[in-house]
């Protein structure tokens, strides 16, 4: 099978996310893929050339013999003016895949990539697949471009003929949004269990940032966005630094909310508490987990929050680590009680549910909870499940 997968993200600087990990997958049992992405992070490129060239890779993020072909169309280098030169460059570019590459079915992430490989592809019977892992016009940074990204997002799922959201709650949302429902499936994340295991060792990790053996630690990992709730936690634990609790937090990624985390720090005298580790290598990350005591996902209840289950959830669990939440939809309808996650009604109730559970010596049981209810997620039983349901699209 020839897959043509198209999103409005960064392939390769973002974190791994579902897609890398089932493509890489497809790969390895024989299917050709091809991906064309947004360099989304583009303001970071120092060069500051007005007009970016096409370029194309040949790479694997996961997985030792998934090499397939990356390949990013030019776009003007200029807030807002790039969605408008996109509609010309990746126009191309699809067509050109269409013609030359002859994909069986193309898979769309976001929403304008997806809408103009849709567009073109209807022409050619190709089959289409839209696959939510977000809201993502509620991500627009632009507010007044929103209600167009819902409208075209929405035109997205219309025209698909399978709709794969990966939990239930996102699953409805596609519906609302115009999705057939005969055709909208979930298929859910999935663990690399020989890689996140809790036999892992963090001590390394736990020496590199000068963490103490009896410290306790609280870890985040994933992009920074403002209203993930890091503030919130930071702050609370500046109030209580002075009692001695023995508390770290480290935090993995970079993104929005990095700039205003490292004033926190500053400005409260946080810099033994608070650990902005930056991007790590994805190879690292289940170290860095088993450097914690307590995985957190202190997010708002906010649009963008509140049907969606991050990846982030099953590794933490994979790695037999408790994971406190604030109290969103889509996550609560996902684990339930009682599967390792305390529930939490705002960022800053994280920190003391998390000591709670230490003191009631609950770690290692919610921990072991933790990970018995996501081993059944095993990512080669999901990417049967995914390649089955691409061959009867």
């Amino acid at each position: 099978m020839k897959i043509l997968f198209v999103q409005d993200t960064d392939w390769i600087k973002r974190n791994p996310i579902q897609h890398n990990h089932l493509l890489e997958r497809m790969v390895l049992r024989g299917h050709e893929v091809r991906v064309i992405d947004y360099p989304i992070l583009w303001k970071e490129d120092e060069s500051r050339k007005l007009f970016s060239k096409r370029e194309v890779y040949k790479i694997s993020r996961i997985l030792k013999g998934a090499e397939h072909m990356v390949i990013r169309p030019p776009i003007l280098r200029l807030p807002l003016l790039d969605y408008v030169s996109m509609l010309f460059t990746y126009k191309k570019e699809i067509k050109n895949q269409i013609k030359e590459f002859k994909p069986d079915v193309i898979i769309g992430d976001g929403i304008l990539t997806p809408y103009i490989a849709f567009t073109h592809a209807k022409k050619s019977e190709i089959k289409l697949v839209y696959y939510c892992i977000d809201l993502d016009y509620k991500l627009i940074p632009f507010g007044f471009l929103q209600l167009v990204g819902k409208m075209l997002e929405s035109k997205n799922m219309k025209k698909a003929d399978m709709v794969i959201s990966i939990n239930e709650m996102l699953r409805d949302y596609t519906i609302r949004m115009g999705a057939d429902p005969k055709n909208a499936i979930v298929i859910r994340a999935g663990i690399d269990s020989k890689r996140y295991d809790p036999k892992v060792d963090g001590s390394e990790i736990r020496k590199k940032y000068g963490i103490g053996k009896n410290d306790f630690v609280l870890f985040f990992m994933g992009w920074l966005y403002h209203f993930s709730g890091l503030k919130e936690v930071a702050m609370e634990l500046a109030k209580t630094k002075n009692k001695d609790l023995g508390i770290k937090i480290l935090i993995v990624g970079e993104g929005d909310a990095y700039d205003s985390l490292q004033n926190i720090i500053n400005e409260n005298g946080l810099e033994e508490h608070v650990i902005l580790a930056g991007q790590q290598p994805f190879e690292k990350i289940p170290e860095y987990i088993a450097a914690a005591d307590v995985c957190m996902l202190p997010a708002y209840n906010n649009d963008i929050m509140r049907d969606i289950v991050p990846i982030k959830m099953y590794e933490y669990m994979a790695m037999g680590r408790p994971v406190v939440s604030t109290k969103l939809p889509g996550v609560m309808k996902e684990f339930g009680e009682g599967h390792g996650i305390s529930y939490v009604d705002k960022p800053e109730d994280v920190l003391w549910k998390a000591l709670d559970l230490a003191e009631k010596n609950k770690l290692s049981e919610e921990g072991a909870n933790a990970r018995k209810f996501v081993e059944k997620n095993d990512w080669e039983k999901v990417t049967d499940e995914f390649e089955g349901s691409l061959e009867i699209v």
